[in-house]
């Protein structure tokens, strides 16, 4: 039997070239869906002239790679800089844009709604965000099922940005900010259990489980190891990918690396990425000489050659939503060493295909990864058992499941309406 193909709108406050593990997966979330028929209206932000050149030079895949698609369609809402980190978008207010024009005129079957706090301006404060829900007020005028996505823990992040003495004074408001947020959707979807129950213990629902969050599993294969970004360097190599930035804690990756190399002297740890802490990162690094190599932005076979040729990967954020990254690193046959966090728990499981740090603590973090290092027994175990470990989180596997749940909003909007008639 035949499924009927959906109208579905989307609505991304990330998308290329800005580049973040969200605006990966929501590329590929869209070409999934429109390989399978459905009819797709992305709502994206724009990018301009206000952002840094290096910003819309990326080798990202984006929107040319859609538009060969007859049942593609596409708008760019106006944007600024994101206060904190230019490289990244907010979005205008919604006097200068209208979310329920666009919906009105494509009349979705569905809306998702992706990293909906983001789109909403809660990173600044509402200085510069759009200011309301997006897509709800269209939804409730017609009945259509709307969803949000969550990739981020945004409470973890508005800590990390504001401080831990202004978080205090919010602390007793969060729930009820979390409440409002989410009770305006027919269903908040997460792809961390841990998550899950951390966001439902503040107040949000509806909500649920869906492992949306997956990764190219051929693409991401032991196999890249053919690609060597740096010829004839055999040194151990500690690998670390993402944007370099406050919840990534990545300046922690630096307070571990003399307690890695007094054990193990030639360990070459490579920071891959770039952010708002590139300046620091850097000049931190220095004391280490060719130690440590800030490698900035890396993208087509050179990453996939980086995830392969890597001994271990490691991912010191406590801030993560089941991280893109760490799954990447698994998939490539690399063990991981990452801090204990909501989800972290769900991909790295002890003595099997990595190790879990306790939070904040560098020198245990570091014990962690001298243990890989040491071991070459152990490491080629933990190596051979990573890229098994997540195979279930193949990016078609995923969206099956993302699929079915959208079709099961639908039928259910569907049969309250004909009830009503």
């Amino acid at each position: 039997m035949n499924k009927p193909k959906l109208r579905i709108a989307l609505f991304t406050g990330l998308y290329a070239p800005f580049l973040t593990g969200v605006s990966v997966a929501v590329h590929q979330r869209v070409r999934w869906l429109l390989q399978q028929g459905h009819e797709v209206f992305l709502v994206h932000p724009q990018f301009n002239d206000r952002y840094p050149k290096q910003v819309g030079d990326r080798p990202m895949p984006g929107l040319d790679e859609l538009k060969s698609y007859p049942n593609f369609s596409s708008y760019s809402f106006p944007t600024e800089p994101l206060i904190f980190y230019k490289s990244l978008p907010q979005p205008l207010s919604y006097r200068h844009w209208s979310d329920t024009k666009l919906l009105t005129e494509f009349q979705p079957d569905i809306i998702v709604v992706e990293e909906s706090a983001q789109m909403r301006g809660v990173y600044s404060a509402l200085i510069q965000g759009y200011g309301r829900p997006v897509g709800v007020q269209y939804a409730q005028r017609t009945k259509t099922p709307i969803i949000s996505v969550f990739h981020t823990d945004i409470v973890a992040y508005i800590r990390y940005y504001l401080g831990d003495v202004f978080f205090k004074f919010l602390r007793p408001i969060i729930p009820m900010l979390v409440k409002q947020s989410s009770e305006v959707y027919d269903l908040n979807v997460f792809s961390s259990r841990e998550q899950l129950i951390k966001y439902q213990n503040l107040g949000c629902h509806p909500s649920e489980y869906v492992p949306y969050q997956g990764i190219d599993c051929e693409k991401f294969h032991p196999r890249n190891i053919c690609h060597n970004p740096i010829p004839d360097d055999d040194r151990p190599t500690i690998l670390f990918v993402g944007r370099i930035t406050a919840e990534k804690n990545v300046p922690q990756l630096i307070d571990a690396y003399p307690f890695i190399a007094a054990k193990i002297p030639d360990v070459h740890l490579v920071i891959v990425g770039s952010g708002p802490l590139d300046a620091e990162i850097r000049k931190r690094a220095e004391k280490f000489g060719s130690g440590i190599t800030i490698w900035g932005e890396s993208h087509g076979t050179e990453l996939l050659g980086w995830f392969a040729r890597a001994d271990v990967f490691v991912n010191p954020s406590v801030t993560e939503n089941f991280c893109t990254t760490t799954n990447e690193a698994l998939a490539s046959g690399t063990p991981v060493v990452a801090a204990l966090a909501p989800s972290t728990s769900e991909q790295v499981t002890p003595g099997q295909n990595g190790f879990l740090a306790e939070p904040n603590n560098p020198a245990d973090f570091a014990q962690k990864v001298v243990e890989i290092l040491s071991n070459p027994e152990l490491r080629a175990t933990m190596a051979a058992q990573a890229r098994p470990s997540i195979l279930e989180y193949d990016w078609s596997a995923c969206m099956e499941k993302f699929e079915t749940k959208l079709y099961e909003l639908v039928q259910v909007t569907n049969t309250a309406e004909t009830t009503a008639v």
